[in-house]
């Protein structure tokens, strides 16, 4: 007989686990390959292909409801993140560290995707109707605390014991299997106490052509939908800027003076945009919540565009100024991030109002690939166009490329009404 398990014994730590190997390709990856010496053109260009997992997601996504029950691939999963974390702990001392690392990088992509896909399932499953309102807040609470401390505290720890051992090589293989020892642990934990619903079971009967038929289907509604390449331009382009930036950004604060950059350790890196950054994101997404939701996404529209805009300008004086005080470092990356995260509201509450419908998962699951996408084709020559111009120049050209922000965002029609609360 099913015991009901208590959701607070595994929704945040499932939700943990979700979020830290994403981190650890997007961020963490990042800082190690720019502390192993390697030129920002290739982190970003090698970095950015890893989104690729989370932008054809949608493609395997349908045989997860197929083939075994969620629990059965969250905890498999769970399993292929911590192998792959050992993995690249173990080559990064090797002769052959980039090759190795960026194999086990890509295998950890692929199972972090997977993984995402398995617990946003399984929480529906798992928890009653009134418990997933409930755990909704906790549960990206609980990822924003993986957040910080992924690219906070465990980048902290591996400038640390860069200092103790004086081999950066060995510092961050230590980090790493540190990162894998925990995730066994999450294995064994989520093994044990994740409840077996029911409801989850493999829907084995349904054939691959039936499952194809049903994407090809999926597909032709979500292109038939109004104001179909308003949108995709919108989900493409309003995070342009933001692609650009991420990955240079984080280069910036830590590369030397004599390059351009602020020449911040990996310990004052965490501090910065592993601690600060984040709370400012999250503040900043919390507020545009707020507001989105007492007066509509049309009515905030606009606000959150510039939000989202014009604290790029923090790092243009950054690149110019060149200021010593980490004080000062912190504010402008608290603004960036805070501007972020309220304006990245606009673009979440988008892919919903985008969504609406028959099949809304399924084509919010579509949104959400080209949100990676978004991403991505940015990321991938970011790095090379940086060390083309220098940063100051780079950061201009990123404000200069907001402009398509307002451009894609002038072509929206929105229901006044979507996102309001409604009142009974």
């Amino acid at each position: 007989m099913n015991k009901q398990k208590n959701p607070w014994a595994w929704v945040p730590t499932l939700y943990f686990a979700e979020g830290l190997p994403y981190v650890a390709v997007m961020t963490i990856s990042l800082i190690m390959y720019k502390r192993l010496g390697l030129s920002n053109t290739d982190i970003t260009l090698y970095t950015s292909w890893l989104y690729l997992p989370w932008v054809i997601k949608p493609l395997w996504s349908p045989f997860i409801d197929i083939i075994k029950t969620k629990r059965w691939w969250i905890v498999t999963m769970q399993l292929l993140i911590g192998a792959s974390l050992g993995g690249v702990a173990f080559t990064i001392p090797a002769p052959y560290w980039l090759q190795g690392s960026l194999a086990f990088f890509w295998l950890m992509a692929f199972a972090s995707a997977t993984h995402d896909i398995a617990a946003d399932g399984f929480y529906m499953l798992g928890l009653k109707e009134h418990d997933q309102a409930y755990f909704v807040g906790i549960r990206s609470t609980f990822y924003r605390i993986a957040t910080i401390v992924g690219q906070g505290l465990l980048v902290m720890l591996a400038g640390n014991l860069e200092v103790v051992t004086r081999n950066i090589k060995y510092s961050w293989s230590i980090m790493f299997y540190g990162m894998a020892g925990l995730f066994i642990a999450f294995w064994l934990w989520h093994h044990y106490i994740l409840p077996r619903p029911s409801e989850d079971k493999g829907i084995e009967k349904m054939t691959g052509s039936r499952i194809l038929q049903e994407f090809w289907y999926t597909l032709k509604t979500f292109f038939q939908k109004p104001q179909v390449w308003a949108g995709i331009c919108f989900m493409l382009f309003y995070r342009m800027p933001e692609g650009l930036l991420a990955k240079v950004s984080a280069l910036f604060l830590i590369d030397a003076t004599t390059k351009g950059g602020l020449g911040l350790s990996p310990a004052e890196y965490g501090l910065v945009q592993g601690t600060v950054g984040v709370v400012g994101l999250t503040l900043g997404g919390i507020l545009g919540g707020i507001v989105a939701s007492r007066d509509g996404l049309k009515r905030w529209l606009w606000p959150m565009v510039m939000a989202i805009t014009l604290p790029d300008l923090v790092y243009v004086y950054l690149s110019y100024a060149l200021p010593e005080s980490l004080m000062i470092v912190n504010v402008c990356v608290f603004i960036e991030q805070f501007g972020y995260g309220f304006g990245f509201s606009a673009y979440m509450l988008y892919l919903i109002y985008y969504s609406q419908g028959e099949h809304k998962t399924a084509h919010y699951a579509l949104c959400t690939a080209f949100m990676a996408l978004s991403m991505m084709i940015p990321g991938l020559f970011a790095g090379a166009l940086q060390e083309a111009v220098g940063y100051p120049v780079f950061f201009l050209i990123v404000v200069a490329a907001c402009a398509m922000t307002y451009i894609v965002t002038a072509m929206l029609k929105i229901d006044p009404e979507f996102g309001k609360k409604k009142h009974e």
